[in-house]
Parts: structure tokens; sequence; C-alpha cells
């Protein structure tokens, strides 16, 4: 009985030492794979992550940063045994210790998102340059550049355009290095040549050195906010949807301030006098295209930009147009009149109020 006992105690023990075996070499197997499963990809990463070159600003920079240091210190924070424990026997504690863990973990992710939620992140921009056409007029011969701005990381739908020459790239470049020396040191810019200028290798050669130089600024916050960088923009916008609102030609003057509006908006300029211009443009054209919705919906974002502000001057023309608008539609319009008589017995405005068309005609723009 005694020897037929040890016979089985070694079979078992035999068995379990195969089974240990096979499992070593499983976990083995899994610890190393294949080396066809470990290939480099970097080639082939690469070519999928070739595009248009962007920057980030300083403060996207600063605020990553500050993300990862918090996280350090809320990571060094935890205390050892709240993401995984042992017992006194070795064995594994109860899934309510790891539910625990994780759930501490998930409100700490939680809190640093609603903080981020809170900080300003300024708007990505890529600027591409998706054409270059070499102009010849009576006495002179350049090549115009037509660059879109696009929101990155998502789908645009409404893109905005500029058309530029070299000369107006240089125009900025040396302003902004007159007024922010020390944020330009770093900034290179395509330097002039005597000849080739109009070869397709110079051309395209510019036209990324042009997509980077913009990039480069608006990744600077006191310049993409001053104004000859923001000017550079939309001011000829402004100026040209002028000029055809004043003649009346209001299909193609709708269509320029449009342009001026989506740039704006891309570029943060959107409490400026340039914006409420540019929705008066807008305001006065739609209205004589007979797009009253349109129109009305400008008179609205002006008068809540305008809310705070008693004595602008375009206020009681947009309260006057939003009133006849509202009339006109069918819509509630009384808040609208008692401010506007408001300002009036307050002496702010008289009785005969200038119309947005006619305040447009007479603004004057640099």
């Amino acid at each position: 009985m005694a020897s037929r006992i040890l016979h089985r105690l070694r079979h078992v023990l035999a068995g379990e030492g195969e089974r240990d075996g096979l499992a070593g070499c499983s976990s083995e197997a899994e610890e190393f794979p294949e080396s066809s499963e470990l290939e480099d990809d970097t080639e082939g990463l690469s070519t999928r992550l070739s595009g248009t070159l962007s920057f980030t600003s300083n403060e996207e920079e600063e605020e990553e940063e500050d993300t990862s240091e918090a996280r350090g210190e809320q990571g060094e924070s935890l205390e050892p045994g709240l993401l995984g424990e042992t017992t006194e026997n070795g064995e594994d504690s109860p899934p309510s210790t790891e539910r625990r863990g994780s759930n501490l973990l998930t409100r700490q992710l939680q809190e640093l998102w609603r903080k981020s939620r809170g900080s300003f992140v300024p708007q990505r921009l890529l600027f591409e340059v998706t054409s270059a056409n070499v102009v010849n007029e009576r006495n002179s011969k350049y090549v115009l550049y037509t660059i879109y701005l696009i929101r990155a990381g998502q789908f645009d739908k409404a893109p905005a355009t500029i058309a530029r020459r070299y000369s107006d790239f240089e125009r900025l470049n040396r302003r902004l290095r007159r007024h922010f020396g020390s944020d330009m040191a770093g900034v290179s810019f395509p330097q002039k040549r005597l000849r080739r200028n109009f070869t397709a290798e110079t051309i395209a050669k510019r036209s990324r050195a042009f997509e980077q130089f913009l990039s480069h600024l608006h990744s600077l916050p006191e310049i993409r906010r001053s104004a000859d960088y923001l000017e550079f923009f939309f001011l000829n916008d402004l100026q040209g949807a002028q000029r055809l609102t004043c003649s009346g030609v209001y299909h193609q003057a709708l269509a320029v301030w449009t342009n001026s509006q989506r740039l704006q908006e891309k570029l943060g300029a959107c409490h400026s006098g340039h914006f409420l211009l540019t929705l008066a443009g807008l305001a006065v054209c739609q209205q004589e295209l007979e797009q009253l919705g349109e129109a009305h919906a400008s008179c609205e974002q002006a008068l809540w930009l305008l809310e705070a502000q008693d004595r602008h001057p375009l206020l009681a023309p947009f309260l006057q147009a939003y009133i006849h608008l509202s009339w006109m539609l069918g819509r509630d319009k009384r808040q609208a009149e008692a401010r506007l008589q408001a300002l009036q017995e307050a002496g702010e405005v008289g009785l005969l109020l200038p119309t947005l068309k006619e305040l447009l005609i007479k603004q004057a723009l640099p």
C-alpha cells in the first residue's frame, strides 16, 4: 500500500513539473514574441504623420508642462496600496480595493479635465499656400500667393483666404521687427533675390517659407494680438468691402465682408472695432439683398458685443436696424426699443439717428 501511494505521488509531482515547464515556456513566448512583430515601422510612421508644418503657441506648451507636473504630483500622493494590495497569504485583495483605486484615479482625471476646460487655449491655425500666380501689370511683375487659414485638428467647413505678395510679407516682417525685436529674433524670413524670382523652385520654397513664417508668428502671444499682425490679414478685405458697398455692388461686397468675418474669428479678433464694422457691413449688404434673417442675426451679434457699451457710436444705429428688422420678421423688439429710448432720454443719442449704411460710408479706414 505504501509503495503504491509513493508511486502515485511521484506521478503527480512529475505531472506538475511538466505543467510548470509548459507554463514557463508560454510566459517566455509571450514575453518575447516573434521578431516579425517587433519590426521597426519608423519609416511608415513618418509617412503617415507627414503634412503641413504648424507651430503650437508658447502658452500651449506651458499648459502641457503644467498638466504633466500636476499629474506627477497627484501620482506621488496616491497611497501605495490603492492600485494593488496583497494579503498576508500572498493572495490578491478583493476586487473592491481595485475599484476603489480606479475610482480615485478617475476622479483625479476628471478634476484635471475640469480645470483644463476653464483655461484659455488660443486657436491653433494652419497656414497653407494653395496657389501662387505670376501677375504682370503695366510697370510691375510679382507673384501673388493665396493662403488658406484653417483650424487645426478638425474639419474646417469655412476656411478663410488671403492673397498677398512678397512686398506685403516684407512690410509685415519689418514692422514687427521694429516693435517686437526680441520676439522676432528667432523668426526667419526669406531674403530677396536679385534674379530667378519667378522660377518654380523659388516660388515653391517661398510658399513653404511663408507658411512657416505665419505659423511661427501666430505661436507668439504678443505678436498674434498686435494690430500689425491682425491688420495684415483683414484690413485689405475691410477696405475693399467698404468700397464695394459704397458702390452698391452688394453681392461682391457681401462675399468680402464674410471672408473678413471668418478671418477675424479665426484670429481671435472678435472684440475690436474692426469686427463691429464688419458686422455692420454684413447687415447692410444682407438687408439690401433681402436676406432679412441673416441681417437680423448680424445685428443681434453686434448688440451682444455692445451690451456694456452705451456710448459706442455704432450702438444706436445697430439698435435702430435691429428694431426695423424685428418688425419686418415679426419678432420681439421691445427690449431693443426700451434700450434705445433710454439712450435718447439720457442724451446719449439724438432723435435723428444715422443709419448703419451712412456710418459705414463715412467710416475712415487706415
